[in-house]
């Protein structure tokens, strides 16, 4: 049977990426509140657990379909970072985290045979950033603009100048969907994948 893949995102950057391994998937986009979770105090990683798995159940599953979902949390000091909405919040994030380590996790829900058979899993990147100046954050946040993100930094275009290192599986999960483990997983639910 040749299944369908469906990516149950709204994101750009996990459009891109699937793209990127050349597999033909259709685009559904999840109705999930987020914000109560990420409010709820549970660890970091649980968070973006459950986060990726309502995604998956939200946009059903049919039998010819595997449905793949994903969730990024920055933790920080057991606390959650999330998207910073203007200018002066990105600048006040990345300030936090200049200088120290956080974690990006990653979590990956795959559902298939109309939700009865699910892949899990979580990919941690440690991440330490750079010391960095007021001026250097302020012309950073100018360049990328990066609201949109968990963390405030896009480190796959000029945020990459703000790290010092990284420690990671999978270089993929840090822009929001690790495909190394991702390909052997649809290649075991029969996937094509070149």
């Amino acid at each position: 049977m040749k299944r369908r893949v469906v990516l149950a995102s709204s994101s750009p950057y996990r459009r891109r990426l699937l793209t990127r391994i050349g597999v033909d998937f259709d685009v559904r986009v999840p109705e999930v509140d987020e914000r109560p979770l990420q409010l709820s105090g549970r660890a970091p990683e649980a968070i973006a657990v459950e986060l990726a798995q309502k995604k998956a159940v939200a946009v059903a599953c049919a039998n010819d379909e595997v449905v793949i979902a994903s969730d990024q949390v920055v933790a920080f000091e057991d606390t959650i970072l999330g998207k910073a909405p203007t200018r002066e919040a990105a600048c006040a994030q990345l300030q936090r985290l200049a200088g120290a380590e956080h974690r990006l996790l990653t979590a990956v829900h795959v559902l298939f045979d109309a939700g009865r058979g699910a892949r899990a899993w979580v990919d941690v990147t440690t991440m330490r950033m750079r010391s960095l100046s007021p001026a250097s954050i302020a012309r950073y946040v100018d360049r990328d603009e990066p609201y949109d993100c968990a963390g405030a930094y896009k480190f796959e275009a000029a945020g990459i100048a703000l790290f010092e290192s990284l420690q990671t599986e999978d270089p993929t999960a840090i822009e929001g969907l690790p495909l190394l483990r991702l390909i052997r997983v649809l290649g075991e639910l029969g996937v094509e994948v070149p």
